[in-house]
């Protein structure tokens, strides 16, 4: 089982990034996914989730509006759009993968600063 992150990285205030991760090893397609995130100093909080299909998302209060979570079943693959960055969404994000177990990424930092 793996899940792999990627598209982190350095970016001014009011920027965009988009991360991935890419499952192998389940079946991506049974499982909910989500993206966590924990700063320095600070407990892991749920960022965004969405269900086995898609058609279901939640967001916590601070990235409404600015963040959008989206997967791919077909490529086994979800994603998580992150528009107007402020400097505290700085973090390191995990990609997790909850159903009848849950799996975990490695985490990608995510910096934002001028």
């Amino acid at each position: 089982v793996q899940l792999v992150e990627s598209g982190g990285g350095l970016v001014q205030p009011g920027g965009s990034l988009r991360l991935s991760c890419a499952a192998s090893g389940f079946s991506f397609s049974r499982y909910g996914m989500n993206w966590y995130r924990q700063a320095p100093g600070k407990e892991r909080e749920l960022v965004a989730g969405i269900s086995s299909s898609g058609g279901s998302t939640n967001y916590a209060d601070s990235v409404k509006g600015r963040f959008i979570i989206s997967r791919d079943n077909a490529k086994n693959t979800a994603y998580l759009q992150m528009n107007s960055l402020k400097p505290e969404d700085t973090a390191v994000y995990y990609c997790n993968a909850k159903w009848y177990y849950a799996y975990w990424g490695q985490g990608i930092q995510v910096t934002v600063s001028s």
